[in-house]
């Protein structure tokens, strides 16, 4: 049964959880939720407390010279614009926890790439928060995540303040209002209703009202 927590006892749940084994929790919701926020917000709560890494899934975006090959650049950030398989031997990867070092990639957003090795995740991790739209997703690619989380966790967001916080971020990369509203409208609204409405339900349900975007 999905608990409704709060950001404080979100943490507190995954302290009290937590044991000498690395653990991954996912953190998903759909575009404009404020998963990275969100993410980073949580590990600054859990800080001196346990070793954590955020690993962020739009590090796995195929590149645009894939998409454009196969005709996927438009929906750049639906489902089947992401590797996967690729994501899922980095999760099998950071849960063999090996004692070394894992280099993960990052999604830069400005330059619509993903960075390879951007961010390390040491080897004394214990707690890898994975954030990302699709990791509940009730889809035959997505499901083979689920078994690699040990907890999850999922951003609720009304529709209209999604469409706010988009809005905004697009604006911050200077988009016109034409280009803005074919985003909204063609891919990233779409996409927030896909998840809404086909993710499973998650261990902890946070109503993430004051994120931003």
């Amino acid at each position: 049964m999905t608990e409704t927590v709060d950001l404080a006892r979100l943490a507190a749940r995954l302290l009290a959880a937590q044991g000498e084994a690395r653990r991954v929790v996912a953190v998903a919701g759909p575009p404009g939720s404020g998963k990275s926020t969100f993410a980073e917000r949580l590990h600054a709560a859990l800080a001196g407390r346990v070793a954590a890494e955020v690993l962020p899934m739009d590090g796995y975006h195929y590149d645009d010279i894939v998409l454009n090959a196969r005709g996927h650049r438009p929906r750049k950030g639906a489902p089947h614009t992401f590797d996967v398989d690729g994501f899922a031997a980095m999760l099998t990867r950071l849960r063999a926890d090996d004692g070394r070092d894992v280099a993960v990639p990052v999604f830069d957003r400005s330059i619509e790439i993903a960075r390879a090795g951007a961010r390390i995740v040491p080897a004394a991790t214990r707690l890898v928060i994975v954030e990302g739209n699709y990791l509940l997703l009730d889809d035959p690619d997505w499901a083979r995540l689920r078994p690699l989380f040990d907890a999850t966790v999922f951003l609720r967001v009304p529709e209209d303040e999604l469409t706010r916080r988009l809005e905004a971020r697009w604006q911050g990369y200077s988009m016109d209002a034409a280009g803005i509203r074919a985003k909204l409208e063609d891919n990233d609204l779409p996409n927030a209703r896909l998840v809404n409405a086909r993710s499973v339900p998650a261990d902890y349900e946070v109503a993430n009202l004051d994120a931003t975007t």
